[in-house]
């Protein structure tokens, strides 16, 4: 993908080389309207003089290709970032997932215990919680273990049990909250590793991709993935040790869990 820079987004530093002048990124799930969004921004930074060195993008349709359903999949695309990190001589500081799960030929959000199916909500589980979780698995290691190091995973408000007040939405709802549990439990283990590391989940707003668009027509309030990409920057830049296994949203607001 070609880089590009909205002219009328101003771009915040995701220190990705806050404790080495070689640190670099990840986006997984690359190919959606937010992920591409994070890696234009990123990569419009990359280089010599921008806080990334380098930007590597990683999806379904990426080589190598990430497929949820295929750990295998994921090992080869982590020992890939690794060997990159190897040859040019790069330090992974900054680990983002952005990939997603709403609705799709595998099912609809259901608006109702009547419309719970097993099929749509193994699909959802998947994509949004057992992938991550083996993205933990392969690509953590791949992290510092010295130094400022933030691994970010999109969430969902809607993945918040404490501020579930509508109902509706049961797969994705706990699909999302089963990923805020990994991101925490993930988090603690980092700490251990790297005191100075931190793990979190955002969420990022109704961003205008692919996944709202079916909602948006109800009036939903959706934003431009341009602006959603610049906020969760701004977010992360502004992390703290401190901060790490929360749940928080593109304001850098702490939601419940």
């Amino acid at each position: 993908m070609k880089p590009s820079t909205p002219s009328d987004v101003s771009l915040p530093n995701p220190a990705c080389k806050a404790q080495s002048p070689n640190g670099a990124a990840v986006v997984i799930g690359a190919g959606g309207g937010l992920g591409a969004a994070l890696v234009a921004q990123l990569s419009g930074m990359a280089g010599e003089t921008g806080p990334c060195a380098a930007v590597l993008a990683l999806s379904r349709s990426s080589l190598p290709a990430i497929d949820y359903g295929d750990e295998a999949s994921l090992k080869t695309a982590a020992d890939w970032v690794a060997a990159q990190c190897a040859s040019r001589q790069l330090e992974l500081r900054l680990l983002v997932v952005a990939s997603g799960f709403l609705h799709g030929p595998q099912g609809q959000p259901e608006r109702s215990f009547s419309q719970l199916d097993a099929g749509y909500l193994q699909h959802v589980f998947q994509v949004n919680a057992i992938g991550p979780a083996l993205v933990m698995k392969h690509f953590l290691p791949l992290l510092p273990k010295q130094g400022r190091c933030v691994a970010a995973f999109v969430s969902a408000r809607v993945g918040s049990i404490g501020d579930n007040a509508l109902g509706g939405w049961y797969g994705y709802r706990a699909s999302k909250a089963a990923l805020n549990q990994l991101v925490k439990t993930a988090s603690v283990e980092m700490t251990r590793r790297n005191r100075a590391s931190i793990c979190v989940a955002l969420h990022p707003g109704t961003v205008d991709t692919a996944l709202s668009q079916p909602f948006a027509k109800t009036g939903l309030k959706v934003r431009p993935a341009e602006e959603a990409a610049s906020d969760l920057l701004a977010v992360l830049n502004n992390l703290k040790p401190g901060d790490t296994g929360s749940l928080l949203d593109y304001k850098g607001l702490t939601l419940p869990f």
